[in-house]
C-alpha cells in the first residue's frame, strides 16, 4: 500500500492509498462517522461506514480522541464539499499514538497566556498554521528576491564584541576574552562583506533585551539586512520599496487560502503590491503630526502612536527620512543639506503596524564615525576592525534591516508578533 500526503491527493483519485496524520474532528449517526485528518499538508475527511469495515476498525474509530495519531487506508474521491476538496472511503484504521482525553487546547476559548504555555500544540491549530505558511513564504520571497537581484547572502556572528544599537544587550561570559554580545545586528559585518562582494544580505537571529511588552516587540526575532557598496540613502529606500512590493505580491499569489483562514482584508495588501510609496521627511512629518494634535517635538525619535497617526491617510507603506542624528545610531551618515539630521529612513506599515525597516546610508568618513563612537561613549578597541573599513578604501554606502515578524504580522493582519514566530520570546516567556 502507498503512502500519500494529504496535498498530493489529486493525483490519487480513485485510488487505494494510506494517510498518516492527526484526527482534528470525530463524529458519528451510529452506523456512519467522519474522521478529520490534518497531516501539515493539508486535511483529509474519512467516511465510515459500519457495515463495511471490520468489527476491529469500528471500534478503533469509537475509541479515538482529539490529536491521536493514525493511519487511515481507503480510496480516494473527489469532493468539492469536503474539506480539502476529497475524502476517502475508509477501509483500515490503525492507531500510531493514542491521545488521553485530556488534550490541553479544547474547541473553546482559551486565554493567550494559556495558548502561549502551550505553543507546542497552539502551533497545530488552523490559525498559527496559516501564519507560519505565510511566513514561510515571505522568508522564501525575500531569499528569491536577494538571489534573482545578484546578491550574496552572508552569515553573520551570533556572539559579538562590538553593538550596533543603544538598546539593551544580552551578556554571556565569553572563556578569558571577557563579555560577548547576542548580536544585535549582523549590519556591522555585512558592512565589511559588501566591501568584499559588493551587494549582500544576512538573514538570521537577533536579540535585543529591551524591557518592552508591546505587541511589536520580541527580545529574539529575525532580521533581513542587505549591505551594497556605491548606493546613497535614495537608493536604499527604493531597494526597499521593490522588496516589499515582491514580498506582498508572492503572498497574494501564492497564499489565498491561507490570508482567507486569517481573514485579511485582501485588497488592503493589494495597494502595497504596487508602487510607489510615499516619502516624508522627517522635519515634514513632525508637523503633520503636530497638526494632527501630537505632542511630538522636532528631535524626538516617532513612537508607536506617531507612527500609526501618520499614516491613517494612506494605503501603503511610507517612508519617512532624514532623522536627527541625537534620535538614530552612530553609524548613520550625516546629511550634508542639514547636518543636524542623518541619511536614513523608517519603513512604516499602514493599517497602525508601524516600523517595519530601518535603513540608512552609513558614514564612510572616518573621522566623523570615530566622533560618534566617542559620543556615545562606546569601547573604540570593539570596533577597530569596523574603523578600519574606513581607512583602507573607504566607500560610499548603505543597507537596511527588515524585521520578519513584524512584516508577516503586517501582511497576516494579526496585532501582536507573538503569533509570527513559532516559539516566541519576551520579556516574561522563555517557555516553552
Amino acid at each position: 500500500m502507498s503512502y500519500a500526503r494529504i496535498a498530493e491527493l489529486s493525483s490519487h483519485a480513485g485510488q487505494s492509498v494510506t494517510v498518516r496524520g492527526w484526527v482534528t474532528h470525530l463524529r458519528s449517526s451510529g452506523k456512519v462517522a467522519f474522521i478529520v485528518l490534518r497531516d501539515g499538508t493539508g486535511i483529509l475527511q474519512a467516511v465510515v461506514v459500519k457495515s463495511q469495515v471490520p468489527a476491529e476498525v469500528w471500534e478503533r474509530f469509537g475509541a479515538l480522541t482529539q490529536e491521536a495519531c493514525v493511519a487511515i487506508t481507503g480510496e480516494v474521491r473527489a469532493d468539492a464539499r469536503a474539506p480539502g476538496g476529497h475524502e476517502m472511503g475508509l477501509a483500515a484504521l490503525d492507531v500510531i499514538g493514542a491521545s488521553p482525553l485530556d488534550y490541553p487546547i479544547q474547541p473553546k476559548e482559551h486565554g493567550v497566556d494559556y495558548l502561549l504555555d502551550h505553543r507546542h500544540f497552539w502551533l497545530r491549530t488552523p490559525r498559527q498554521v496559516a501564519i507560519a505558511r505565510i511566513r514561510s513564504e515571505v522568508e522564501q520571497a525575500i531569499n528569491d528576491f536577494f538571489y534573482e537581484h545578484g546578491f550574496l547572502r552572508v552569515d553573520t556572528p551570533i556572539l559579538t564584541a562590538a553593538i550596533g544599537e543603544r538598546s539593551g544587550l544580552f551578556a554571556t561570559e565569553y572563556f578569558d576574552l571577557g563579555n560577548a554580545y547576542l548580536a544585535q545586528t549582523g549590519q556591522l559585518y555585512g558592512e565589511a562583506a559588501a566591501a568584499a562582494f559588493g551587494k549582500i544580505y544576512t538573514f538570521g537571529p537577533t536579540f535585543r533585551a529591551e524591557k518592552s511588552k508591546t505587541r511589536r516587540h520580541l527580545t529574539e526575532f529575525w532580521m533581513i539586512e542587505p549591505e551594497v557598496a556605491f548606493i546613497d540613502s535614495d537608493e536604499n529606500m527604493q531597494l526597499q520599496e521593490d522588496m516589499l512590493v515582491f514580498i506582498v505580491r508572492r503572498v497574494l499569489d501564492r497564499k489565498q487560502a491561507e490570508l482567507k483562514e486569517l481573514e485579511r482584508e485582501v485588497a488592503k495588501l493589494e495597494a502595497a503590491a504596487s508602487a510607489p510609496y510615499p516619502r516624508i521627511d522627517y522635519t515634514d512629518a513632525v508637523a503633520t503630526l503636530q497638526k494632527k494634535g501630537s505632542a511630538v517635538t522636532w528631535g524626538d525619535d516617532l513612537g508607536a502612536e506617531d507612527e500609526t497617526l501618520l499614516v491613517e491617510d494612506y494605503s501603503t507603506p511610507v517612508f519617512v527620512k532624514n532623522y536627527p542624528k541625537e534620535a538614530k545610531a552612530f553609524y548613520m551618515k550625516e546629511n550634508p543639506a542639514d547636518p543636524r539630521t542623518v541619511l536614513c529612513n523608517d519603513c512604516l506599515a499602514p493599517e497602525g503596524f508601524g516600523e517595519i525597516i530601518g535603513g540608512s546610508q552609513r558614514e564612510d568618513d572616518l573621522e566623523k564615525i570615530l566622533r560618534r563612537i566617542r559620543e556615545e561613549k562606546l569601547p573604540e578597541d570593539a570596533y577597530d576592525w569596523y574603523l578600519a573599513l574606513r581607512k583602507y578604501g573607504t566607500f560610499p554606502h548603505s543597507g537596511y534591516g527588515l524585521g520578519l515578524e513584524r512584516t508577516v504580522a503586517w501582511i497576516c493582519g494579526t496585532q501582536h508578533i507573538r503569533e509570527c514566530i513559532a516559539f516566541p520570546r519576551m520579556m516574561h516567556r522563555l517557555r516553552p
